[in-house]
């Protein structure tokens, strides 16, 4: 980690919140007013109804620019989870919001929002989940704002942000095989830490970044918020044109940095003899290589294969053929939970489900699921889980004593079928 040369340039997301301000230019620790261009809320959402209603709102400013997407808690598994299901709907249909995925459109809304094309280059994006950075690797700025900055958004479509400074993060080489997305993402944690790049923006590029498709872009802009970040980004390329090209919901309006834009510091990262990796217990930031982890035996409970970071149907097609003819171990339970119900419908259309139920796996519905430790497959003290999710601090999918280990799909399959920490090559 070495600082750059400070160029006098601007950044990509600098660019970004100038033309959402409507300035020429922006300089990081300014505070700006910008345009939001979507708006996204699910069921914890529900919370930005009053302020919205206490603040004499009474209709949404713009209802084209607002997506709500039930995702946690699907079905509603508690009464809690249903008051806040209906407090949504009856929202969404008092102020006339027609973008509503709900139960039978389900989907984690990361995910809604990425494979319908609510979110394009340049574009402004806020959502009431953390891992709103997802979005950011369409070249956008896409972020996570809490309730009330959410009922100011749906009332004003503005909101007020401070520029960051923006972390430069370049990868080179190739990955071998067996070494994913994910752990790349897991690698750069490990060297960032999970407060390093707090209240930054984390622009990615390289010839590793340029070669990855674009749900292998969404997995690393996704878990910049696990650096603390406030949003993660990749600029546009031919690759995201021609993503969106047949879903994007609006115009794109494509920036990409300045050759010698100013960076706050610099990370270089080469990737050619890197191994997977893992983030052990208890931050995502304590990342040992896999192979290290694998020869210390560790015995799983459970295993996930599902969240934002990592249930797209990619991930599944790829768990899916290290799985076929496979068994899980005896003792443990596999939970599969595809990310938006069309990938559910993917995977039941190509025998996906029927590869993962045969081998003993849990196929759920399309969800959050055993990620946040708050509905399905939660864990129980001192219970060890193999997950292909985000976070894994104390407390994060169950009991605070359970034990949850951060690896790639493939590599939570190989788990699953040896029942201990496994290496997916070993397997491949």
């Amino acid at each position: 980690m070495t600082p750059s040369t400070r160029g006098h340039g601007a950044t990509l997301v600098e660019k970004v919140l100038a033309r959402a301000s409507g300035q020429e230019t922006v300089t990081p620790g300014e505070i700006v007013e910008g345009s939001v261009d979507l708006a996204m809320m699910h069921e914890q959402g529900a919370q930005t109804v009053g302020p919205f209603h206490e603040m004499g709102a009474t209709s949404v400013w713009d209802p084209e620019r607002v997506v709500i997407a039930i995702d946690h808690w699907v079905p509603a598994s508690t009464e809690g989870a249903a008051v806040l299901h209906r407090i949504l709907r009856k929202f969404a249909a008092e102020t006339g919001l027609p973008h509503f995925y709900d139960v039978g459109q389900h989907g984690i809304c990361h995910q809604i929002l990425a494979e319908n094309g609510w979110v394009v280059p340049g574009d402004l994006a806020v959502g009431t989940d953390s891992h709103t950075n997802m979005l950011g690797a369409m070249g956008a700025l896409a972020t996570g704002i809490g309730p009330t900055e959410m009922a100011a958004v749906l009332a004003l479509g503005r909101l007020w942000l401070k520029v960051p400074e923006t972390v430069h993060i370049r990868v080179d080489g190739r990955l071998g095989p067996g070494v994913t997305a994910k752990d790349l993402v897991l690698r750069i944690l490990g060297e960032v830490r999970t407060t390093g790049a707090a209240y930054r923006a984390v622009e990615y590029s390289g010839a590793t970044i340029e070669r990855l498709s674009m749900p292998e872009r969404f997995t690393i802009c996704n878990m910049t918020t696990e650096m603390g970040a406030k949003t993660g980004v990749v600029a546009p390329d031919q690759t995201t044109f021609d993503y969106l090209a047949p879903i994007a919901k609006h115009a794109m309006h494509p920036m990409t940095p300045d050759a010698d834009a100013r960076y706050e510091r610099s990370i270089d990262i080469r990737v050619d003899d890197m191994p997977p990796m893992v983030a052990c217990p208890f931050s995502p930031d304590n990342v040992r290589p896999l192979p290290d982890v694998v020869r210390e035996h560790v015995k799983v409970d459970q295993v996930f294969l599902g969240s934002c970071t990592n249930a797209r149907i990619e991930d599944l097609r790829e768990g899916a053929v290290l799985m076929k003819g496979q068994k899980v171990a005896k003792g443990v339970r596999f939970i599969v939970s595809p990310a938006s119900t069309r990938i559910y419908e993917q995977c039941l259309r190509e025998g996906i489900i029927e590869t993962f139920t045969e081998a003993g796996a849990v196929f759920t519905s399309s969800s959050c699921s055993a990620c946040f430790g708050g509905n399905m497959g939660i864990l129980a003290p001192d219970e060890v889980c193999a997950s292909s999710s985000n976070r894994n601090f104390p407390g994060r999918m169950g009991a605070k004593e359970a034990r949850i280990y951060l690896m790639s799909p493939a590599a939570v399959v190989a788990t699953a079928i040896k029942g201990e920490i496994a290496d997916p090559r070993d397997y491949l």
